[in-house]
């Protein structure tokens, strides 16, 4: 039985960090263009980000681009050089290594906020 490495592992969080990101960003054209609706309508929304699967959602979404771009930088070494596939499961454990930090120190300077909002 095929248990999946790190190749399958890379190729599947990619695109969930993809589709991640595009969630987040049709999320903020609606959030931006919902003042088109009035102040009221705009602060009602806001204040419905301040719920706290919103707050940790900021910490996921940091660590989910941080990952794809740096899995994006990884995949492009792989392609171009031919030295990158013979160390891509080395890089891919640094990429989730700064993805992880990059999500701890999120979660540190959000602290304040993920623990009692705005």
């Amino acid at each position: 039985m095929y248990r999946g490495r790190e190749g399958q592992w890379a190729f599947l969080l990619h695109r969930l960090s993809g589709l991640a990101i595009l969630s987040y960003l049709l999320l903020h054209v609606f959030s931006i263009g919902s003042f088109i609706f009035g102040e009221r309508f705009y602060m009602a929304i806001h204040h419905t980000y301040d719920l706290w699967p919103f707050r940790i959602g900021l910490v996921f979404i940091t660590a989910g681009v941080v990952y794809h771009a740096f899995n994006g930088l990884r995949i492009i070494v792989m392609d171009f050089t031919g030295a990158g596939v013979a160390y891509q499961r080395q890089m891919w454990y640094g990429v989730m290594v700064l993805s992880v930090l990059s999500a701890l120190y999120a979660a540190y300077h959000l602290y304040p906020r993920l623990i009692g909002g705005f």
